[in-house]
């Protein structure tokens, strides 16, 4: 198996790799493994002591929930038991604490964690707007989790694709593909129809380009373009590793039954 990267955009947490000599089962394991098993911390449990703004309490702890938070996994790790979470061990939980009685809007940026390492991954999401003499008074509890047991805990989104090669020959209706084309994949001038290689991998067109005329033909080889949009958690090569990591132990473990 062999990984070429694509494109990486840190600063919106996407990566895009090339995946070869491998099958469908083996990229949609890892694609599984990614939305479902790799770890990290979100609210779980929030502490209400004082609520006089707009919305139910069950309305700020549903926002506060969905919210990812920064996970360091060498600090943290699932909780072996539910008694860890109970006693709120440092080893799987994170206590942070929301205090505002401030005219206007209440900012992520504004919540207090124990770990600073560790805090909303969004500061400026808006929680809540508090009119003239409201207050929010909140403590919440962050535990490691699993998106196999809620959403929240998922570090991103993994999808996959396989690689497409795109041919143009004799084009018959350039006016057309120049109508169609609004991702940029061709460059069309009088009868002259040119393909960008580079949006290749990008489109989502080709299939339309293909049915529109016999001039553009589309194939695909065994390869695969997995792409990956961290939610912020975790980096992606952050989420490529533990993934790879859980797939090894899953697989040490059931050689281990054998």
């Amino acid at each position: 198996m062999k990984c070429e990267k694509i494109k990486e955009e840190k600063k919106n947490n996407k990566l895009s790799f090339l995946l070869s000599g491998c099958d469908e089962v083996f990229a949609n394991t890892i694609r599984r493994l990614i939305i479902e098993e790799v770890p990290t911390l979100a609210i779980e449990d929030v502490e209400v002591k004082d609520n006089s703004s707009a919305l139910y309490d069950e309305m700020l702890a549903l926002r506060l929930g969905l919210m990812p938070i920064k996970t360091d996994l060498k600090s943290y790790r699932l909780p072996l038991n539910e008694d860890e979470v109970k006693e709120k061990s440092a080893s799987c939980t994170l206590q942070l604490k929301l205090k505002s009685s401030k005219k206007g809007y209440v900012y992520a940026k504004e919540a207090e964690s124990a770990d600073p390492k560790c805090t909303f991954v969004f500061e400026e999401t808006p929680i809540v707007k508090l009119l003239s003499k409201q207050k929010v008074d909140l403590v919440m509890t962050a535990v490691m989790g699993q998106g196999k047991v809620h959403t929240k805990w998922t570090p991103g989104l993994a999808f996959y694709k396989k690689e497409p090669v795109v041919k143009v020959g004799k084009v018959k209706n350039p006016a057309k593909i120049a109508e169609l084309c609004t991702d940029g994949l061709f460059k069309v001038k009088g009868n002259t129809v040119e393909l960008v290689n580079d949006k290749v991998y990008e489109s989502k067109l080709l299939d339309l380009y293909a049915e529109a005329d016999e001039g553009i033909t589309v194939d695909y080889t065994d390869k695969f373009i997995f792409n990956l949009e961290s939610w912020g958690q975790l980096s992606c090569r952050e989420i490529l590793s533990k993934s790879a990591e859980i797939l090894v132990k899953k697989a040490e473990e059931l050689e281990a039954q054998l």
